[in-house]
């Protein structure tokens, strides 16, 4: 029997439509999303921003900061859209004596139950408190059977940890392609033994069944057993801080899969699990790139992450609302 033929953009696109919940009088607050990025020290506070802000724009009802004390009060100073919590701890902020990671992780995994999703990385740093509080969350949420994509310092955390998302499959790795190396190196797999989409593949498979977005000029996306490519046109300025675009839009389109899967409006619920984190994947890549390409479009060489947020809603009226996407 030949095989099955590869979807086309637009019809991957197509089927993400599927499970994008439709704005009604009926839903309450919270129903389209809630979600919180965990991350922001005080040298980084632009990320976790940028991650949350983009899921608010995607339509989140709630997006959460939970960060550190000096971050939080930056972070509150760009938008009052965002909800911002100062639980996170860097070693040398923490009270003599007191702010375990343990202590701190408590108080975040006790909101943890009112939300649907979670990206930790964006901001985190590299401080050993912020890095062990992450691995106690990321235990936490797994235990929980949460959805949750780990990016920038976490995926730090998981180069040196891969055990704290081996084998779980609700898990989404968002490297570039410095960190997909040192990942490849982690779980000792050469990245120059065969093309992206099989490197890619193996890297996935070595973690158990773990999606990876390996991004680049073009972005693989893998769990081991189906891959898939988005190479839809971006913009040419690879500006830092782009990558949260896509952090924010992917924890948004997870949240969304609980939404779906809880059968809060009438479908004929034939995506399975593993399908919407994989379509998730590819929605919030394409999301990314069309952004991406918007904002270049207007601002060429001056392109900065900023410019991304900005394009949110033009690049999902193009992806998810026109009748023919517009890629």
């Amino acid at each position: 029997m030949p095989p099955l033929p590869t979807p086309t953009p637009k019809e991957l696109l197509m089927r993400v439509r599927k499970f994008i919940p439709p704005l009604l009088e009926t839903m309450h607050k919270g129903q389209q999303g809630r979600v919180a990025v965990i991350g922001g020290s005080e040298d980084y506070t632009g990320a976790p921003f940028f991650s949350a802000n983009a899921s608010a724009l995607m339509g989140a009802d709630m997006s959460h900061v939970i960060c550190e004390p000096q971050a939080a009060q930056v972070i509150k100073a760009y938008s009052p859209n965002i909800m911002v919590h100062p639980y996170m701890r860097q070693s040398h902020h923490r009270e003599k004596g007191t702010d375990t990671a343990e202590e701190i992780s408590t108080k975040i995994e006790e909101m943890l139950d009112r939300l649907h999703a979670i990206v930790i990385g964006p901001g985190l740093g590299r401080d050993s408190l912020m890095q062990d509080t992450a691995k106690l969350i990321i235990e936490a949420a797994k235990k929980k059977g949460m959805p949750f994509v780990v990016d920038a310092d976490g995926l730090f955390l998981v180069q040196n940890h891969p055990s704290v998302v081996q084998n779980y499959t609700h898990a989404i790795l968002t490297p570039n392609k410095a960190e997909f190396e040192r990942l490849c190196k982690t779980m000792k797999i050469e990245p120059s033994h065969g093309d992206e989409t099989e490197v890619c593949s193996r890297l996935a498979k070595a973690f158990g069944g773990v999606t990876i977005i390996q991004k680049g000029s073009k972005d693989y996306i893998s769990n081991g057993k189906h891959t898939m490519v988005c190479d839809l046109k971006g913009g040419l300025k690879r500006s830092g801080g782009q990558g949260d675009t896509l952090t924010g839009c992917l924890v948004t389109f997870l949240a969304w899969k609980k939404a779906y899967q809880d059968r809060l409006w009438k479908h004929d619920n034939s995506l399975s699990d593993s399908e919407l984190i994989a379509l998730s994947a590819f929605g919030a890549s394409a999301m990314t790139r069309n952004c991406s390409r918007l904002a270049y479009e207007k601002k060429g060489r001056a392109l900065q992450a900023f410019d991304l947020s900005l394009e949110v809603g033009q690049a999902f009226k193009n992806l998810f609302e026109s009748e023919d996407p517009k890629l």
